[in-house]
């Protein structure tokens, strides 16, 4: 989970809404009929909570760089040679170091290391001695991404 991409879509959300906010309250309340500021008030919070619930849900997705190797990058597979934890995350994940011997179809096997959240679901798929599905970005190998 991308926290940074959370916190910059709420924040985008929160301040286009604290504009419209100011539009309505200086200038639509104004020019209402009586008696339905408080249904104008539920369609206003309610449109706030949709619209941070939508980018959450956008803000979730796979940045385009990560689409893009997804995409285009090289199959191979990689076998787990360390695992080293890091640090436990706050939701229920621990970073850790992966020393991996990555293979790619048409080329020498090769070593590498990359820092991944493990969550603890995948925990017996990152085990030493085991292989991942990866793909690697064909103009920079140290570009790797793990497909559990």
């Amino acid at each position: 989970m991308d926290h940074a991409r959370i916190l910059r879509t709420v924040l985008g959300v929160t301040a286009g809404y604290l504009m419209i906010l100011g539009l309505w309250l200086g200038w639509v309340v104004r020019h209402t009929p009586p008696g339905t500021v408080p249904f104008q008030i539920m369609a206003l919070v309610g449109a706030f909570g949709s619209c941070v619930g939508l980018g959450m849900l956008w803000a979730q997705l796979p940045s385009r760089a990560d689409r893009r190797l997804l995409r285009h990058g090289l199959e191979g597979w990689a076998t787990v040679a360390g695992v080293h934890p890091l640090t436990p995350t706050d939701h229920h994940t621990e970073l850790t170091e992966l020393d991996l011997e990555l293979t790619i179809p048409g080329s020498e096997t090769y070593r590498g290391t990359i820092v991944f959240d493990v969550a603890p679901i995948d925990r017996p798929k990152i085990a030493v001695g085991e292989t991942i599905s990866i793909r690697v970005d064909p103009a920079d190998r140290d570009r790797i991404m793990l497909c559990l």
